[in-house]
């Protein structure tokens, strides 16, 4: 009898444990089996081993929690605790964090390692203080205009039939800013778009273009950088602070370093998509010095348009210059 009382408030115990455990529900777009999400796996799994199980990440990925729109919807609920999501998704908390993503703003991935060394944390404090714990970001590398008729510059551009992708308010003013007239469409749906040519270009990261086989309906690549993509792991604050003190600082702990290596990583796979896309028999256009010149010239008016609709603010998009003009002086 004794042994039985013993066996029952063992099992009694292990329940209330497991019934107190936190669960997090993270969304992402990217897609299951992808080395980002593997890697998020594993560290939940350290995460909840070494809270003993008080706390646990369950990662759904592939976008099956739906748009990015709707994704934040459900963390505003509660119904999810964050989600690994494109930056400029979160811009209605921070606008000042989709400067990164002005329009050419970046000539290479040099520049954007020096700036991003500078005001990374200063992104980061800025959506502390909105209700958001950012782990940290991952570089989704620069986005290039892939097109099946040879394109140059501007005016070649806005005579394509050019897909940005739905629900990304800042890729819808950018594309206004720049007097262009884009298509917009769910990820999943540019692939049918392209075969059936109800679209004939794109603007996206080269990691994406092969991953979702849409070069294999392209001809060509523009080599000037259209625009910097990057990620954030966010969680809401109101979830995060329900866990203790100890555990808020083993997860920061844990969760940092593994978006400091996918951001690490990330870059190295994006440095080898854009050469990849050659190899699979996209031609590489590289535009002479005056036609980057004159594109150059309308992204800066575009960028100037951004902030003054309030994309983000003077103030940052000077500091970032700022601190390019430096780079650029050495």
């Amino acid at each position: 009898m004794k042994t039985i009382k013993i066996f029952f408030l063992m099992f009694t115990m292990l329940i209330c444990e497991n019934s107190l455990a936190l669960v997090l529900k993270v969304s992402t777009t990217f897609p299951d089996g992808t080395y980002i999400v593997k890697t998020l796996k594993a560290a939940a799994k350290k995460i909840e081993a070494k809270t003993n199980g008080r706390v646990k990440l369950k990662f759904y990925p592939g976008g099956v929690q739906g748009d990015n729109k709707t994704v934040l919807k459900k963390i505003k609920r509660g119904i999810l605790a964050g989600a690994l999501i494109e930056v400029g998704a979160m811009s209605a908390y921070f606008n000042d964090a989709q400067v990164y993503n002005a329009p050419m703003i970046f000539n290479d991935f040099d520049e954007v390692d020096f700036v991003r060394e500078r005001m990374d944390a200063q992104i980061i404090q800025g959506f502390a203080a909105k209700g958001w714990k950012i782990f940290g970001f991952i570089d989704g590398g620069f986005a290039y205009a892939m097109t099946n008729q040879r394109v140059v510059d501007m005016d070649g551009l806005k005579q394509q039939k050019l897909w940005l992708p739905a629900s990304d308010p800042l890729s819808e003013k950018v594309a206004s800013a720049l007097g262009l007239s884009p298509i917009y469409l769910g990820i999943g749906e540019v692939l049918t778009a392209l075969q059936t040519g109800a679209i004939n270009a794109i603007v996206a990261p080269a990691t994406a273009t092969l991953i979702l086989q849409w070069h294999s309906k392209l001809k060509y690549v523009v080599d000037v950088p259209f625009m910097y993509t990057y990620a954030a792991l966010s969680l809401s604050d109101k979830v995060f602070k329900k866990l203790s003190v100890a555990d808020q600082d083993l997860i920061s702990d844990i969760l940092g370093k593994t978006l400091a290596t996918i951001d690490k990583n990330s870059r190295t796979d994006n440095l080898k998509a854009f050469k990849a896309l050659k190899t699979q028999g996209l031609d590489i256009i590289k535009p002479n010095q005056e036609e980057i010149t004159s594109l150059k010239s309308n992204a800066q008016e575009a960028t100037k348009r951004l902030v003054e609709q309030g994309q983000f603010s003077q103030n940052i998009l000077d500091q970032l210059n700022q601190l390019l003009a430096e780079f650029r002086a050495n």
